[in-house]
């Protein structure tokens, strides 16, 4: 009886300084996870988000850059992380095709989608297609005409094979009947830096990665991957309005380990929830040309498994990539 009474004393002590660590979380800084280089929509979500959740959170967000693999090898890391709360992912849409592709390649995936739990969505824009000032090409049907008469002969950058840039070009390439070279980067910010220089011809980015070089002149919009008018770049006609049946959005959104405790997990839900209310965080992501279009964890989660069926469909369709 005694031996019994000292362990369900040591199993209440216990539990009670579990709940109490779980109360008093975090105690330490965040380390948030933006599997790509600086430069790109990822970073330039992450650093005012991490910014913001760090006020909330009363503990440092650090960003660390862990580029690779179109976004994979960083999300894979995240995936694997300790479901502590003390390592959190801000992913692109990609995540939702890596596994997929992996598979199509005949290797073992560098995560699971469901190894991830979604926690909130900050942004979800359609991508557009980008081009030198200078180049020849005024209007999309410029560009696609162009195309369809020098097989491969135009090539364009992008994050990584069935990454968030490669991706909407093979829905154009497709549905234009059209053969363009592709060549992979380790994100948006080299891919544009390859643009600017002229080592590649075009992108598919998101908004926030060529708005300042479009107000500076040196690059132009061609099309976008959405519906009606961008309020960044009003003047750019949609693909569908160009008679092109092409469509994508390249979101961002905050995930963390499956197993992370739940009350962890609500109070990073609670974190983002408020960082995307941030006067300072809207003003910074808008003034880069992507609005926020917060989504809470449920409808996030919703919106993730619909967006990874139908991209499913894509890469079934791109095929196997070396």
């Amino acid at each position: 009886m005694k031996r019994r009474s000292v362990l369900l004393g040591a199993l209440l002590i216990s539990a009670t300084t579990w709940v109490a660590a779980q109360n008093a979380w975090p105690v330490r800084p965040i380390t948030m996870i933006v599997p790509f280089p600086p430069g790109g929509l990822a970073d330039l979500v992450a650093r005012p988000v991490a910014e913001a959740m760090s006020r909330d959170l009363g503990q440092p967000v650090v960003i660390e850059n862990k580029a690779g693999a179109g976004g994979g090898i960083g999300m894979g890391v995240a995936a694997k992380a300790k479901p502590d709360g003390y390592t959190v992912l801000l992913a692109l849409s990609s995540l939702t095709v890596i596994p997929e592709a992996d598979t199509l390649r005949g290797r073992p995936p560098m995560f699971a989608l469901n190894d991830l739990r979604p926690i909130a969505r900050f942004t979800a824009d359609p991508t557009v297609l980008a081009v030198r000032a200078e180049s020849p090409w005024k209007t999309v049907k410029d560009f696609v005409e162009d195309a369809r008469k020098r097989p491969g002969a135009i090539n364009y950058g992008s994050s990584g094979n069935y990454g968030t840039m490669h991706v909407p070009m093979e829905i154009l390439s497709q549905n234009a009947g059209v053969k363009m070279t592709h060549i992979p980067f380790t994100g948006a910010g080299p891919a544009v830096v390859a643009l600017l220089g002229g080592q590649i011809d075009a992108v598919s980015s998101g908004p926030a990665t060529v708005l300042q070089h479009v107000k500076a002149g040196k690059l132009r919009v061609l099309a976008h991957w959405g519906n009606g008018k961008l309020a960044a770049l009003p003047e750019a006609p949609s693909l569908k309005d160009a008679g092109y049946n092409a469509e994508y959005a390249q979101w961002s959104g905050l995930f963390i380990p499956k197993d992370t405790p739940e009350p962890i997990a609500q109070r990073l839900r609670a974190a983002a929830n408020a960082a995307a209310q941030d006067s300072k965080v809207k003003e910074v992501i808008l003034s880069a040309g992507s609005p926020v279009l917060y989504q809470d964890a449920a409808d996030f989660e919703k919106y993730v498994q619909a967006d990874a069926k139908r991209m499913a469909e894509v890469v079934k369709r791109i095929g196997k990539l070396d």
